[in-house]
């Protein structure tokens, strides 16, 4: 297993993580609660954490491959939902 770990700075974590949550929901299984949340991906795991100040995601996969394939679903689709904050995860491997 591979690790990704990335964050944005955000006083609203909770409302964007939740949205991603719901938004995966249709297609993935997903847990969540206004704190945390685990996505299920067919090619991975992402854990989100809503802190205070940022919302934070843990990413697991068996190969790099897999990992740059959830990064670039997140990469696309939490900037949609946090546009009027102009939103990007910073990433660290």
């Amino acid at each position: 297993m591979i690790h990704l770990h990335g964050g944005a700075v955000t006083a609203s974590a909770s409302l964007y993580m939740t949205k991603l949550c719901k938004h995966f929901r249709h297609k993935i299984s997903v847990e969540f609660d206004e704190r945390q949340a685990c996505a299920e991906f067919p090619y991975g795991r992402c854990l989100m954490y809503a802190e205070a100040d940022r919302l934070r995601f843990d990413c697991q996969a068996q190969d790099a491959e897999a990992l740059a394939r959830m990064r670039a679903v997140l990469d696309d689709h939490l900037p949609r939902f946090a546009r009027q904050e102009g939103l990007v995860i910073q990433w660290q491997e």
